[in-house]
Parts: structure tokens; sequence; C-alpha cells
């Protein structure tokens, strides 16, 4: 019979020689591009996160942190802030959360806002006139130039010619009365209203 040693129960035989080392924690599958997300599925016992500047190891739960992931390695909020943050050309202060770039610089959402009505442009289009930066419809509000025939911002890229004093979008030149285009067709004129020669004496304008 197997006679039982201090601290063993009975039944079990006391293991002889070194325990089997226990296998590392492995991440799982599915967050293998997130730092962060691979320590959070390691075990509490076994996971030591630090930054990766001043090395501070984090021994509570990432999620209860204040930190943030940088070209694959993680960072305290301070180290963040004090090295790594970009900083907003408006105000001078340093970006922590959604950063704009644009015109070759960083800017705080908050600060990147069209010249007239001062609201935040994000990532949406926007045209420039003296460096400023403005909205689609303050710009052509502003500074753009309507075409005679259907009132409509002649944009960039738009064709467009210039006659009887006005300009025009290629495709809004036509007859007054046939609608005929007359893009570079001989044309009359009454009462500033593009005519062709087939109505050029029309008298229902």
């Amino acid at each position: 019979p197997v006679q039982p040693k201090p601290g063993a129960q009975k039944g079990h035989v006391t293991p002889k020689g070194p325990c089997p080392t226990r296998p590392a924690p492995q991440p799982h599958p599915k967050d293998e591009d997130s730092l962060v997300q691979r320590a959070e599925h390691i075990p509490a016992g076994t996971r030591t996160p630090m930054c990766n500047h001043c090395n501070m190891v984090i021994s509570t739960s990432l999620a209860d942190l204040g930190f943030v992931e940088e070209k694959g390695a993680v960072y305290c909020e301070h180290c963040y802030e004090e090295f790594l943050a970009p900083t907003c050309v408006r105000c001078q202060h340093k970006i922590l959360g959604e950063v704009i770039n644009a015109l070759k610089q960083t800017w705080h959402v908050c600060c990147f806002l069209c010249a007239s009505c001062q609201q935040p442009l994000r990532n949406n289009t926007f045209h420039l006139e003296d460096g400023e930066p403005y909205c689609e419809s303050d710009y052509y509000r502003l500074f753009g130039t309507s075409c005679h025939g259907c009132e409509f911002p002649i944009e960039a890229g738009d064709k467009f010619l210039e006659a009887l004093g006005y300009t025009w979008h290629d495709t809004c030149f036509v007859c007054a009365v046939c609608c005929a285009s007359l893009e570079g067709q001989t044309f009359f004129a009454k009462k500033d209203k593009p005519l062709c020669k087939k109505h050029a004496h029309s008298v229902h304008i």
C-alpha cells in the first residue's frame, strides 16, 4: 500500500522532478492586429503590458486605463501626449482624439472650420480662397460663378463659355425658343437671350 507523505493525500503519489512548464498563453486569433486586444486575452495573472516609452508596468485591467496604441506599441496617456501626440496648428494644443490631416498640417476636429460659417469641415470637400478653407456651399455663394442659363454654380472641371456678357455651362447655352445647342454655332440675341438662325426674328421671347 502507498503510504501518504506529509502534505499529500492518500492514494496520490507526490510527483518527482521538475513540474512541467506552463504553456505560454496565446492571443485570440481574431485580434492579431491589436496589442491591447491580445493582452486582454492573456490570463490576468500572467500579462504584464507596459508603456513602450517609460516601461511603466500596467498591472490592472487595460480597460480601466488610459492608453494609446501607436504603430504596434502601447503607450500610457502621459507619454503619448508628451512625446508622440501631434499638435493642432490652430490652437497649438496636443491632439489626443480624432485627428484631421489637411493642408499638410494636423488639426482638432473642432479647429478645422469653414472660414465663413465656422462649422467643422471634418472630411468633407472644401475649397481654398486666400489660404482659408471654405465649405462648398459658402465657397460658391461667396466666390463662385453661376451659369446664366440654369443659375447653378459652375464648378471646377465644368465646361463653360462666355457669351452676351454672361457665363454659361456649355450645355445651357441653347436657343431660347427651340433649345438647340448654340455652342460653336452662329447665334443671334434678343433681350439678352440667345437665338438660333431659324428663330432669330421670333417675336415670342
